[in-house]
């Protein structure tokens, strides 16, 4: 992978692929990896940008608070490095609440945007704490409980299940705190769909354990002209679980 340096980060990336920039952005606790399946995929069609988010996989965090606007500048910078002024923007679980933040501070750069398994609205109060708590125990713990608690979450396959615990090991406890901090303290979105100029693809799946299914109807029903895909027997990884059903829904943002 390449690295740069941005708002005091390194931020690590991998970029393959020819055609429309279209930005690949991770959920939480994992990193560029995630889309392996999919951006194969997708190559033939779109130059990919592939980051790992700040403090995930090779980049670097900092020793401060951070927001999913930091996020979002992050990535806004790294398409400044690149020499590229508008791109699709894809994200996964958390990886979507950045791309949100994105679409809010940058619309202009925006040609199309994608939500994977995420949802626009703010943590509830009960949420927010959870959130704040297991920030706590992974300072005080490591990260183990996270990975055990959300291991099964991810989907019901077992052998994708072990895959993805993989990713969630090699992940630092520095980013899981800055990370949980930042998704309990984002702001509700809905209000910034009706503005969005540009297409929107929305992609979830029908069992998934972390982000009900009808977070993304919710967000279909707002945006009546998004393309929507609901994917039956498929949990919180589309992208592991469905890939082609996935990258399939992607290129109707080429």
């Amino acid at each position: 992978m390449d690295k740069i340096k941005i708002n005091d980060v390194d931020l690590a990336y991998a970029r393959r692929g020819k055609g429309t920039p279209l930005v690949l952005l991770h959920g939480f606790p994992l990193d560029h990896h995630l889309w392996d399946d999919v951006s194969s995929l997708l190559e033939d069609k779109f130059e990919l940008i592939l980051p790992d988010l700040r403090g995930f996989g090779e980049s670097t965090t900092v020793n401060a608070p951070y927001s999913m606007d930091d996020y979002a500048s992050d990535i806004a910078g790294l398409l400044d490095q690149l020499g590229i002024q508008k791109a699709v923007i894809v994200g996964h679980s958390m990886g979507g609440y950045v791309a949100l933040a994105f679409a809010k501070l940058y619309p202009d750069r925006v040609s199309g945007l994608a939500l994977i398994s995420s949802q626009v609205i703010a943590d509830p109060p009960d949420r927010k704490e959870g959130r704040y708590k297991s920030a706590v125990d992974v300072a005080e713990k490591g990260i183990g409980g996270v990975v055990e608690a959300m291991t099964s979450k991810f989907t019901s396959d077992v052998r994708l299940q072990a895959a993805a615990r993989v990713i969630m090991e090699k992940q630092k406890p520095d980013a899981y705190i800055g990370a949980l901090k930042a998704m309990a303290e984002r702001t509700d979105s809905t209000s910034l769909l009706s503005t969005f100029k540009f297409p929107v693809v929305v992609v979830h799946g029908e069992a998934d354990a972390l982000i009900p299914v009808a977070r993304a109807r919710e967000v279909k029903a707002a945006l009546p002209d998004s393309y929507y895909v609901e994917l039956k027997d498929t949990g919180h990884v589309p992208m592991l679980e469905t890939a082609k059903e996935t990258a399939d829904a992607l290129r109707h943002l080429a």
